[in-house]
């Protein structure tokens, strides 16, 4: 890049994801202009969105913590994904603004609360969900998943110039045989083909967090380290 970018760290603090580990963010000065732009870039480096704030994790002494991306092109389903595409083909997705919807909200709630009780996302707020997914600057869309009228799930995404960025998915708890979870990637994958893009990017992956292991099941996955993507296959 050619332009230097100034980055701001956070102090060390106690790692939500490995034990007995300290963890440590990078933010993007939140004054650069043109942060579209700035976004594009910094996602070749690794760095993801969170509400208004372009970041990357930079921890002392540990880099557990990978960006990872699926080069769409080059996916390749397995036997599992391929049911869960046909078993939910009867959802009709749509794309709608990135704005606070009652619906959604609700949606979101009983998700946190199903699968993410305890986790320090309990009891949001209207404001911390819409700070949280959204920003002023970003080109986000959600995508409701609907069977009929029903809203099963919403993915937030954000549109990059390689790409898109699957910011958060969250879809309701009880209909669990859908794999919804899962339904959702696998559209964004197809998603991103149509529009002649070549990643979609999964945010960060650590070999031995537990709840980040679903990432390695899309093949070939791609790892940021050491300044370049490299290739992970797991098989």
């Amino acid at each position: 890049m050619s332009k230097k970018i100034q980055l701001y760290p956070t102090p060390p603090h106690e790692c939500t994801y490995l034990d007995d580990r300290l963890a440590r963010t990078v933010f993007v000065d939140p004054n650069l202009p043109d942060r579209v732009a700035v976004y594009d870039n910094l996602s070749l480096y690794g760095f993801r969105r969170s509400g208004h704030h372009i970041y990357r994790h930079d921890c002392p002494n540990c880099n557990e913590c990978l960006s990872v991306r699926i080069p769409v092109q080059k996916f390749v389903p397995r036997r599992s994904q391929r049911r869960v595409w046909r078993k939910n083909q009867d959802l009709t997705v749509s794309p709608v603004a990135p704005r606070f919807n009652s619906e959604h909200f609700d949606l979101y709630c009983r998700y946190l609360n199903s699968r993410h009780e305890g986790g320090g996302m309990d009891n949001p707020t209207p404001e911390s969900y819409i700070d949280f997914l959204t920003s002023n600057w970003s080109r986000t869309v959600f995508y409701e998943f609907r069977l009929d009228e029903q809203l099963l799930a919403i993915a937030v995404v954000d549109r990059l110039k390689t790409g898109l960025s699957a910011v958060y998915t969250f879809f309701d708890p009880d209909y669990s045989v859908r794999s919804l979870g899962v339904y959702a990637i696998l559209w964004q994958i197809e998603a991103a083909k149509h529009l002649n893009l070549e990643n979609l990017y999964l945010g960060f992956w650590i070999q031995d967090c537990q709840k980040m292991s679903y990432k390695t099941q899309y093949q070939p996955l791609e790892y940021y380290s050491h300044g370049k993507w490299q290739t992970q296959v797991i098989k």
